[in-house]
């Protein structure tokens, strides 16, 4: 069977940024006469409830599905696929325009009110309190953060705490669990892509072994329906653990146990408290709640600051983190990295474990 691999990650936002390391192999490909199969992550005006077609992805978990798409298609022989999303939310759509699309459970039903009903079940369900699950949610803002000034450090970017930080308005609560700065909708205008092929099709794009990301494992849990009505079966998050074992177990490798002695990255999806909480939990990288603020204080869960810092809108927050991930495989000490995607109020959960291949 063949081994996937990514061998190009690029990404524009607001126009900064180039998407020419993708392209220029893209046409390569063209050049060679090797075809490309194209996975397309859904935008923010495609019908939410309408079936999806063949070749698009929708949900937060929508970029892990397509990557795991890609994998299957590489196995069965494609030699190329190239998974893009795109999202115009800034300069797309009118604002009235885009907050009724954003209304995917009703105009009644906004998506703050949907993750505010889970997060009171999970915390019925880990037997805590609001202000317990509210002072987890303050300590995971601040792992971010670190993040995120860390990211900001290694670009050699004059840091600026302060415009780093978001405004003072954004630390009150908008739900009675979340503040502005727990839950992310970027206005922003996103472009990226990832190219992942064989590793006869790499060869012949002369990619240097340092520069292949192999796909190791991509896990999936979905549950039959997403909504309010589902709440409980989400809050439970036993699809969530399913597709961390998943990856884990295609992988053949112990994340949990290589990320704590510091051999890998992690990018966790960051959308509102309650989805990192559960993603600790159910990894086995916690064992109970009350450890999440200790753990938080030693380990990075994201790699750039999470949807609330690094931003990327809609359904593209996972397809960021894949772009980034690539990229600090490829350049830095650390050869393992784990993507976590949520869909929904929480119905699809993904993760997908990349390695830099030795060379």
């Amino acid at each position: 069977m063949s081994q996937a691999y990514l061998v190009a990650a690029a990404k524009m936002v607001d126009g900064q940024g180039t998407l020419e390391s993708v392209q220029r192999y893209e046409k390569r490909l063209a050049e060679l006469g090797i075809p490309l199969q194209e996975l397309f992550i859904e935008r923010l005006d495609s019908d939410w409830h309408a079936p999806e077609k063949p070749n698009h992805f929708r949900s937060g978990c929508g970029p892990i599905e397509a990557l795991n798409h890609a994998h299957q298609l590489i196995a069965d022989g494609a030699p190329a696929v190239a998974i893009r999303g795109e999202e115009l939310i800034k300069s797309g759509y009118e604002r009235d325009q885009r907050l009724q699309l954003m209304a995917v459970y009703g105009d009644d039903y906004p998506l703050t009110q949907g993750y505010d009903d889970v997060a009171q079940q999970f915390i019925q369900n880990q037997n805590i309190d609001a202000d317990q699950f509210r002072a987890i949610a303050a300590a995971l803002f601040e792992n971010y953060q670190r993040s995120y000034l860390s990211t900001l450090d290694a670009q050699d970017d004059v840091v600026d705490v302060s415009q780093a930080t978001p405004a003072a308005r954004w630390f009150e609560l908008i739900t009675p669990l979340f503040r502005g700065v727990d839950c992310a909708n970027p206005l922003i205008d996103f472009n990226g892509i990832l190219l992942v092929c064989n590793s006869a099709t790499a060869d012949a794009l002369n990619v240097a072994m340092p520069q292949r990301i192999a796909v190791r494992g991509v896990g999936l849990g979905r549950l039959a329906e997403d909504g309010p009505s589902e709440i409980k079966n989400i809050a439970h998050y036993t699809h969530m653990k399913r597709a961390y074992q998943q990856s884990c177990e295609q992988a053949q490798i112990d994340f949990s146990d290589r990320f704590m002695r510091g051999e890998a990255l992690l990018d966790t999806y960051t959308c509102y408290p309650v989805v990192p909480m559960a993603f600790l939990l159910n990894s086995g990288l916690v064992s109970s709640v009350d450890k999440i603020p200790s753990f938080l204080k030693e380990y990075p869960i994201t790699i750039t600051g999470g949807m609330n810092l690094a931003r990327a809108p809609w359904n593209n927050p996972a397809l960021n983190g894949l772009i980034c991930m690539y990229q600090q495989l490829t350049h830095g000490d650390i050869s393992l990295g784990a993507v976590h995607g949520n869909g929904g109020l929480g119905y699809r959960q993904g993760v997908a474990i990349l390695e830099r291949e030795p060379g």
